[in-house]
């Protein structure tokens, strides 16, 4: 299987001269197709500011960083060039589910394709698919207002995996939700991975939900490990 994330000597510094706080050191590592990778480490090591790195939502770094074949560091790829990667090669799941809150599921899923000037009409098959695959077919005109924890995070896994991206970073994706909507969300991970064959890098601090992926890297001392 070819590599589909890679970070190749990456170092990252926070501030400069006496403030300065060199987080990541000469990192490297390599993302397969169709893994489903867990990304650890202790408080501070790192772990959410690489997976920004690769997201190219920070490109402020030494080395360089490769999605699906393209570097996205600042010299190599154009900002317009890595908006267009970010909408049609990614799908980004955070904390505190980043939906809009005056629409509804099926408009929020929807957003990544509507961004990219898709017309509704041609999307259907594939939004009614989703809201299958994720158990939300009888809240798609709901509020997220009106939603559980659990089920607002399966909206916004939905709106990551409505454009079938390569790959799909999650940061802490359980980290607000109780032990049963964890529990769910990690088994649909799992079949988003297994079934869909869509490439998963979680961060979580929790040793359960790295569990679920097929392989753990851990941040020490600025380097991945694993």
């Amino acid at each position: 299987m070819k590599s589909v994330i890679e970070v190749k000597n990456v170092t990252k510094v926070f501030g400069k001269n006496e403030t300065a706080n060199q987080v990541l050191s000469d990192c490297c590592m390599a993302v397969k197709q169709g893994e489903f990778v867990s990304l650890m480490g202790a408080s501070g090591s790192g772990k959410s500011t690489l997976l920004y790195l690769i997201g190219g939502l920070d490109r402020d770094y030494d080395g360089s960083i490769l999605v699906s074949g393209n570097d996205i560091s600042k010299k190599a790829m154009k900002e317009r060039k890595l908006t267009d990667i970010r909408l049609r090669k990614m799908g980004f799941i955070f904390q505190f589910y980043n939906l809009v809150m005056n629409i509804n599921v099926e408009d929020n899923i929807l957003l990544p394709l509507t961004a990219q000037g898709e017309s509704r009409s041609s999307i259907e098959k594939d939004l009614d698919a989703i809201l299958n695959t994720t158990g939300l077919q009888e809240k798609r005109r709901s509020m997220p207002s009106t939603l559980s924890g659990g089920q607002q995070q399966r909206v916004a896994i939905a709106r990551a995996m409505i454009g079938n991206p390569d790959i799909i970073l999650a940061d802490e994706p359980t980290g607000n939700l109780d032990s049963n909507s964890t529990q769910e969300i990690m088994d649909l991970f799992r079949k988003v991975n297994e079934k869909k064959g869509i490439t998963i890098l979680q961060v979580t601090h929790s040793d359960s939900c790295a569990a679920y992926g097929t392989r753990i890297v851990r941040l020490e001392n600025g380097k991945a490990v694993g």
